[in-house]
């Protein structure tokens, strides 16, 4: 316990106010002990996985396109395969979670396994191409069910309820990150499947890489400024409990 000396010659109201006064010099401002937390939310760039994870996600197709151009569809599926679990490696060893190291180690088998079982090194990229068509087809179809999947991913995530839902402008928000995402499936594949069709294998590797990471941190700025307008009209109506 600590003791403190009061001046001598203070009158007990003085006292009293030199007492309150300690007290409130030792309490922590609320607004600074919750300023570092605040300036810990993740940025687009680190939600999308950071500059790390844009690189890793590029290395597999770019070793895959030179591999073939160099020395044929094996070489190039063996040389993605190597990449690939060198990246799952490095990940694990670094200790970071084992999902997305095993994610990408089995998307590239899948990948250089079509392409092998066909012959064609542009089939590596087929399975991206038909996701892209069916994440386009899903998100828009949520939207017409009412249902808007960047709501409902990221209100699920964070267990804030049905509220939004029920609120017709605070759906709207999400229907507009949906809509943006869609939008971004439905462009990759419209831009992949034309140069499927073109045989340009070294096009598609390029395009996989400008329209993966760097237009899903679009959407993910999007979903951001869906979810901070959410938030405010629920709260401003009540829905949800206020910031302290």
């Amino acid at each position: 316990m600590t003791t403190r000396v009061v001046p001598v010659g203070t009158t007990p109201d003085r006292a009293g106010t030199f007492r309150k006064a300690a007290r409130q010099k030792d309490q922590v401002n609320p607004v600074q002990a919750h300023t570092p937390q605040q300036s810990e939310r993740p940025s687009a760039l680190e939600q999308a996985g950071g500059t790390r994870g844009m690189v890793y996600s590029a290395l597999p197709a770019l070793a895959f396109v030179a591999a073939n151009a160099m020395g044929g569809l094996a070489v190039g599926i063996m040389v993605a395969l190597g990449v690939a679990v060198i990246i799952g490696v490095e990940r694990v060893l670094r200790k970071e979670s084992v999902s997305p190291a095993l994610g990408g180690v089995f998307g590239v088998a899948i990948a250089a396994g079509v392409a092998w079982w066909t012959g064609s090194a542009k089939d590596y990229f087929l399975l991206g191409i038909w996701l892209s068509l069916a994440g386009a087809v899903l998100f828009l179809g949520s939207v017409a069910v009412r249902r808007p999947l960047a709501g409902v991913i990221w209100n699920s995530m964070t267990g804030k309820g049905q509220a939004w839902r029920e609120e017709p402008r605070s759906r709207f928000y999400f229907d507009i990150a949906t809509v943006t995402l869609a939008l971004i499936f439905a462009a990759r594949f419209a831009v992949q499947q034309y140069l499927y069709t073109q045989d340009e294998v070294g096009s598609l590797g390029v395009a996989k890489i400008l329209m993966g990471y760097p237009l899903l941190a679009v959407g993910l700025l999007v979903t951001a400024w869906a979810v901070r307008a959410s938030d405010r009209r629920l709260r401003a109506l009540g829905l949800i409990e206020t910031k302290q």
